[in-house]
């Protein structure tokens, strides 16, 4: 009996327990009404378990409990998406005391943010401040209780809100209808879904740690609506999509890849007019990678997807692509370089007006004279070159340089002058030097530029005598550190004796350690400049034996140091006839640099110009044969498979004898034999990109098939894969045809080899004077190369054996992605000029071929371009 009563009490005690519990909880979990969605997001910070939005805002006797049922976030709390694809939350740059509501991704380390909320106006308190839903039904941000520093601009009043995987943050109406979004009003970032119309534009951060407006945006055309514009302060426009064709805008050839992307054009040519953009699931059924465009705060247009092996953002596309193109980038008086980690510089004599601006990233401030004070007597001149620039105006007259230089001195408003030696013109200019840029790289150009400067010692007449005193002191220390400096420097140089043979040789590699002064002698003081690789210039230099040798100074610290560690360790010890020999390198203090045998005949781009002299078809034939060999040895002759991840025309290189020669391993990595794949962080060269790299995954040495076929239509066609029409007096200064229109050759060349037509695609320069069965054996080893699938691509070994004839090539399948270019109307083709030159390149070559096959690469071709098909 006492046994039974026992057991009653104990299970009414768990029945109480029991619905305390769940009375307790009901007060977080609401259930939702069948015709409301039920919006859930994740709280970080002061709550510890799943909110649902709904349950904020529903209005109940037990929710009334919560205090302050309206705030979402207070303080460093944080919001997520229901996957945790995105974060809401406050969130510093660079340690500084300036609080901002954003969104960021919250499944990356880093932490990249897609949109801010009061980008204008910053908080300081951040333990006081929140978000919340006002009494008026809006999503303000708080810095205080009585303080509200941004808020939404909806007029209904919202009853909900929801932070979507999009990255879309959505406030709904009682009802449930969407009354505002984040997405309407964007930032710097344009993510998939997101809908740009006239009235909205994306704008850039004013720096990397100021998220206020800066000068450069992205938006429709206000007139025409038909195209994007990337404009300076609203009113420059210096760069354009051209024209929405119907699948694609004109400037823009890639966006006929189908591949990540799906693009919308609602109402183009209307003042209603809407574009966006979605993502499509990947071929092999993966889920696409996140993606992204941004306007950088120096103006470009990016697009980034992010890699999951890598956990690193791939930038495969920009716009422009020299970032010098920018309009006001550097300001007045700056210059820009656009291959220096920071593009702009001061000109000699002249200093940021805005250091902190600079030291973030932002040059538009320009810069001022060192000195403040302007217009001196013992002002000079000092010689910037053959430069480009705007925002400035001249007054021209004859007369001789010093008369020049006396007229322009007299007058305060005069910046500087040109003056032609041999005519004798002379122009003083005023106004300000905005888009300062070079002309010419030669440096023949007459016509060169002087600044107004101050002379030397100007600005040291006031040295006080505190600062003698402190210059004597620091001077007795300089002494002292530099006797110290010196037994350093006796004792580091026995260590490394260890480490280096007599020779002066590497030890483990047969390369010779050059120091930074042998290498300023050899290229005497770097004067002859070949052109710009990797990550550095590239110079013409003469060791001590008088042989010729390119020294490739490397500028950018941090990845350069890793691309020049990469080069040393990947080709210090490779002998092969067709990759360049590196002979040796110097790495001393911050001085990064390789030494090249030098190839005089230069890179192959520079005769895949109309412009220029071309190649002989068997020349062709043996850069094509001795290419594929030199790759092949890297990918399956090495102790370890190297992938180049660059192979481009820039990249091939050609001696005396016009013997191709691979060069530049700055991307380059190693593979041991036991992967398969390599985790390359994407740095290569858009059109030469092979499909899987798009997508952000891991590539193996197919990508290098897929580079080395692009390259190889290059070859055949005598011209670029992208370029812009070629009729006469269409070209502008940019290289683009009187429409702004470029064309895409690969689709219509692919579709012409594969159709038996190869004789349409060879280089009309050539006339007959190719072997047509060789031309046919390139062609359709090309597409081998460029199929979608990688497991379709032949390996390099094969590609060698495939163009020297040993194995029979068959016709391959179309590429699925050329396919999808010119099937319907989505390619209008190539247009190819009739009166293209003949003027040889190749003199040295007598080409006689035993087969009768022969003929015009004209000949039985009117005109590639199909009536029915456009891009």
């Amino acid at each position: 009996m006492f046994f039974r009563s026992f057991m009653s009490s104990l299970a009414f005690f768990l029945f109480l327990l029991l619905l305390s519990f769940c009375t307790h909880h009901a007060i977080f979990v609401t259930k939702s009404p069948p015709n409301e969605p039920f919006l859930e997001s994740r709280m970080d910070g002061s709550s510890k378990f799943p909110v649902s939005h709904k349950e904020t805002f529903k209005i109940h006797s037990k929710a009334r409990k919560l205090e302050s049922t309206n705030v979402i976030i207070r303080g460093n709390a944080t919001v997520h998406s229901f996957n945790r694809t995105f974060e809401l939350g406050f969130f510093s740059t660079n340690g500084e005391s300036n609080w901002y509501l954003g969104i960021w991704y919250s499944s990356v380390p880093t932490q990249i943010r897609v949109w801010v909320a009061n980008r204008e106006k910053p908080i300081k308190n951040i333990t006081q401040s929140s978000l919340e839903i006002t009494e008026t039904g809006q999503l303000a941000v708080k810095e205080s209780a009585y303080s509200v520093v941004w808020q939404s601009t909806n007029t209904e009043k919202a009853k909900k809100f929801d932070l979507l995987e999009s990255g879309n943050l959505v406030l709904y109406s009682s009802e449930g209808s969407k009354i505002w979004q984040s997405f309407d009003h964007p930032t710097d970032t344009w993510l998939p879904g997101m809908n740009v119309t006239a009235q909205r534009s994306l704008t850039s951060w004013k720096s990397l740690f100021d998220p206020s407006p800066g000068h450069f945006s992205l938006r429709l055309n206000p007139q025409e609506f038909n195209e994007f514009e990337l404009v300076y302060n609203s009113t420059e426009v210096y760069w354009s999509t051209g024209n929405w064709t119907g699948t694609a805008f004109a400037n823009v050839p890639q966006m006929t890849i189908r591949y990540i992307y799906k693009f919308h054009f609602s109402d183009p040519y209307l003042p209603t007019a809407s574009f966006w953009y979605t993502e499509r699931a990947l071929d092999n059924g993966l889920e696409p990678p996140l993606t992204r465009f941004q306007v950088d705060v120096n103006g470009q247009l990016k697009q980034f997807t992010w890699s999951p092996q890598t956990e690193y953002w791939n930038m495969f596309w920009s716009e422009p692509e020299d970032k010098c193109k920018v309009y006001g980038l550097c300001g007045s008086f700056g210059s820009c370089v656009s291959t220096a980690l920071k593009p702009c510089v001061c000109l000699n004599g002249f200093r940021p007006v805005d250091d902190e601006g600079w030291n973030s990233g932002d040059f538009t401030s320009g810069c001022r004279r060192e000195t403040d004070d302007f217009c001196e007597d013992n002002d000079g001149f000092e010689e910037v070159g053959d430069v480009g620039f705007d925002g400035r105006t001249t007054v021209s007259f004859q007369a001789s340089r010093s008369s020049c230089e006396k007229s322009c001195l007299s007058k305060c408003s005069c910046i500087g002058l040109y003056h032609n030696g041999r005519t004798n013109l002379c122009k003083n200019v005023y106004g300000s030097l905005l888009n300062l840029r070079n002309l010419s790289s030669d440096g023949m150009n007459e016509n060169v530029f002087y600044i107004r400067v101050p002379r030397e010692g100007i600005g040291k007449k006031n040295v006080s005598k505190t600062m003698v005193l402190v210059g004597s002191i620091v001077g007795s220390i300089a002494v002292l550190a530099f006797v110290g400096l010196i037994l350093l420097v006796l004792r580091k140089r026995r260590e490394n004796k260890k480490g280096r043979d007599e020779d002066g040789v590497f030890p483990g590699l047969n390369l010779k350690v050059f120091t930074y002064k042998e290498l300023n002698s050899v290229t005497r003081g770097f004067s002859e400049k070949l052109g710009h690789g990797g990550f550095g210039a590239v110079f013409r230099g003469e060791l001590s034996d008088s042989t010729p040798v390119a020294v490739k100074r490397l500028e950018r610290p941090g990845s350069g140091e890793k691309e020049f560690r990469a080069e040393v360790c990947t080709i210090g010890n490779i002998q092969h006839v067709n990759l360049v020999r590196l002979r040796g390198f110097c790495s001393e203090n911050s001085h990064r640099l390789l030494v090249y045998d030098y190839m005089p005949n230069g890179p192959l781009s520079a005769y895949l110009r109309r412009d220029c002299p071309h190649l002989c078809w068997d020349v062709r034939v043996r850069v094509a044969v001795g290419t594929a060999r030199g790759i092949a040895y890297l990918h399956e002759e090495c102790r370890d498979c190297i992938i180049h991840c660059d192979i481009k025309p820039e990249n091939i290189l050609l001696d005396s004898d016009y013997m191709a020669k691979v060069s530049d391993f700055g991307l380059a990595k190693l593979v041991g034999r036991d992967f398969s794949r390599v985790l390359a962080t994407m740095r290569g060269t858009w059109g030469y990109v092979a499909p899987e790299w798009i997508s952000g995954l891991a590539i193996t040495p197919k990508a290098d098939v897929y580079s080395y076929g692009m390259t190889l239509l290059e070859l055949i066609g005598g011209r670029r894969n992208v370029e812009a029409s070629q009729s006469a007096g269409d070209a502008n200064a940019f290289g683009e045809g009187a429409n702004g229109e470029k064309w895409f050759f690969p689709p219509w060349a692919a579709r012409q080899i594969i159709e038996g037509n190869v004789a349409a695609i060879v280089d009309g320069r050539l006339g007959v004077s190719y072997n047509l069965e060789e031309a046919e054996r390139l062609g359709l080893v090309a597409i081998w190369c460029i199929q979608d699938e990688e497991e379709m691509r032949p390996t390099m070994g094969m590609v060698v054996k495939m163009l020297e004839g040993v194995v029979e090539v068959a016709i391959p399948p179309p590429p699925k992605l050329i396919q999808a270019l010119v099937a319907g109307e989505s390619y209008r083709g190539v247009r190819m000029d009739s009166g293209m030159s003949t003027a040889g390149g190749c003199s040295d070559y007598k080409v006689g071929f035993s087969s009768a096959g022969s003929r015009s690469s004209l000949g039985n071709f009117s005109s590639p371009v199909d009536e029915n098909l456009e891009f």
